[in-house]
């Protein structure tokens, strides 16, 4: 485990490299705890890359990196993951249940209390949708969905993909929101964005192109 006062996320030199092909080509990246990171750039340029690799969802090929105390070479990724809330573009659910089966089933999977589920509903505003078959959700409604799923985690770091895809501007709003309360209740937050648009009071901008990194506050 790292010391009080190192980052949060610190990388240098990171490498991913999948089916031979360099995803990342030796990222520097410091990110502070209960921060929010936004990272940008074009389709291809690594951001989705790099969160997975914040995450533990991919191996460091090359270079060192720790996350929250955990070596991403030598560590126990698998720790890692279970502190972790993912955002996808596509969010994991099985669509003959639920809104509301969802949450339970992902919960106790990970032997989370069930009494907050319903409160996670109503604040992404799926209450009226509780017991609505996940198939029968519409794509701004799964990512809601999904959204509620993170505030049942409760997790120590947010790795969002694109979150305000397929969202109306009082989605876009309800997302902001619910990302400053993480914020403020200590969670630490990386989004990636194609413009560094929507999210507010970001700690930081990281701009990617071809698997680098250039940083600019």
């Amino acid at each position: 485990m790292g010391s009080g006062d190192d980052p949060f996320v610190r990388l240098r030199g990171a490498v991913v490299v999948a089916g031979g092909f360099p995803l990342l080509s030796g990222v520097d990246l410091d990110i502070e705890r209960a921060s929010l990171t936004v990272l940008t750039g074009a389709n291809g340029a690594g951001k989705t890359s790099l969160l997975r690799l914040l995450g533990g969802l991919v191996a460091l090929s090359a270079g060192t990196g720790r996350v929250a105390g955990v070596d991403l070479a030598t560590g126990d990724r698998r720790e890692l993951r279970r502190r972790v809330g993912w955002l996808g573009h596509e969010g994991s659910f099985y669509d003959d249940l639920t809104a509301r089966e969802n949450l339970t089933f992902a919960a106790r999977a990970l032997r989370l209390p069930l009494g907050g589920l319903d409160e996670a509903l109503l604040r992404v505003g799926l209450s009226h949708r509780a017991t609505t078959p996940a198939k029968a959700l519409s794509a701004g409604q799964r990512r809601r969905l999904a959204l509620a799923w993170l505030l049942v985690r409760r997790a120590e770091l947010w790795l969002l993909d694109e979150p305000y895809a397929a969202l109306d501007d009082e989605a876009r709003v309800l997302f902001d929101e619910v990302i400053d309360a993480a914020l403020v209740g200590g969670a630490t937050v990386v989004v990636s964005a194609h413009q560094a648009l929507g999210v507010r009071r970001a700690s930081t901008v990281v701009r990617l192109a071809g698997g680098h990194v250039g940083e600019d506050s």
